[in-house]
């Protein structure tokens, strides 16, 4: 068994450890910034942190009204440009915390005036001990170099930013969705038959949108590290506008589709790749039974999850998928080619 399969598995006890053990601290951080309300969050990362980053934009937009910038650390360590982060809120993602662009973001903005947050998988990390409020992961070391448990407990720590900063969600809600991930996790052998189909698939396009906008980042990684897809992601509003000419018969579409705001405009694209004739796949849960009507193959959470819930237990099917195609290509998911755990770029 692969290392990343074992980390996959092991992500709904991870989840509720990091809801657990990082609560009193979120607590502390919400008394701090009740006081002065920051009036911009802007947020670092790279790779599947930033594909993190993608869906805090969208969760803290959403649901506390504050703008949300993902900074572009060149900027300040290509250009060496000065930013004034006086009123902001600068939040640093990164599994290792040793990230070094990521790191001079953070730096750099407690210098120019930011409230600085960190979120990273190892306390002793450089940007642990660069951020004001640090909050951690409790996933555990992750061996694999394909990221997946560190990247729920990323998404768990936003939900749990967000409420910090006013979001109205109610954290009852937050605190059951390592149970959603447990369910998603009772597909694994579905996927795993799944999988097989696309042995020798060597193009893709993965779609999401709004909240699962991250998602088809992520999943499309995962299949280009792990599997050597070249999986290219996009909206479905990008996708409609000129992407879609890519499309012919039996083209591989993987699809995020929730019930909620976004439906309308993902059910618009599955008529489309239907009468394009496009092998689709589509993840979605009970809540959204219109779904499997439009696509051949459909991989249906057994639980009904409200949207703004759906990020994580979504991706956990996508993980194991791209488990499962690196070992139908007779690939390691956990050593890709050319790349290691922790990679640090200016």
């Amino acid at each position: 068994m692969s290392r990343m399969l074992d980390e996959i598995r092991q992500q709904p006890e991870a989840l509720a450890r990091t809801f657990a053990s990082e609560l009193k601290r979120i607590e502390k951080f919400r008394s701090a910034v009740a006081k002065k309300k920051p009036k911009l969050v802007v947020i670092a990362a790279r790779g599947t942190s930033d594909n993190a980053a993608q869906f805090g934009r969208y969760l803290i937009e959403i649901t506390t009204g504050i703008p949300v910038s993902l900074a572009a650390p060149s900027i300040q360590t290509a250009y060496e440009a000065s930013l004034d982060y006086r009123g902001a809120l600068v939040i640093g993602i990164s599994q290792s915390g040793e990230s070094t662009d990521t790191n001079v973001v953070l730096r750099n903005a407690r210098l120019g005036g930011a409230v600085t947050v960190g979120i990273t998988n190892e306390p002793k990390s450089a940007l642990a001990s660069i951020a004001e409020y640090v909050f951690l992961v409790r996933a555990g070391r992750e061996k694999s170099v394909a990221a997946t448990k560190t990247y729920t407990g990323q998404l768990m720590l936003l939900y749990l930013v967000a409420h910090a900063l006013g979001a109205k969600f109610r954290l009852a809600d937050v605190e059951a969705i390592p149970d959603l991930a447990a369910t998603a996790l009772t597909l694994e052998r579905d996927i795993t038959d799944l999988a097989g189909r696309y042995r020798f698939m060597h193009h893709a396009v993965v779609v999401g949108r709004g909240l699962n906008y991250s998602n088809a980042f992520e999943f499309a990684l995962k299949m280009m590290e792990t599997s050597y897809v070249v999986a290219e992601r996009f909206s479905s509003a990008d996708f409609l506008h000129g992407p879609i000419a890519m499309v012919e018969p039996n083209f591989p579409v993987f699809l995020f589709s929730p019930a909620g705001p976004t439906w309308p405009s993902m059910k618009e694209m599955l008529i489309r790749l239907r009468d394009l004739k496009a092998e689709t796949v589509v993840i979605t849960d009970r809540s959204n039974a219109p779904a499997a009507n439009l696509a051949p193959r459909v991989i249906v959470i057994p639980s009904r999850i409200p949207e703004i819930y759906t990020p994580i237990p979504y991706i956990i099917p996508a993980q194991l998928f791209a488990a499962a195609l690196a070992r139908e290509k007779n690939l390691n998911p956990d050593q890709p080619r050319t790349l290691s755990k922790v990679t640090r770029t200016l």
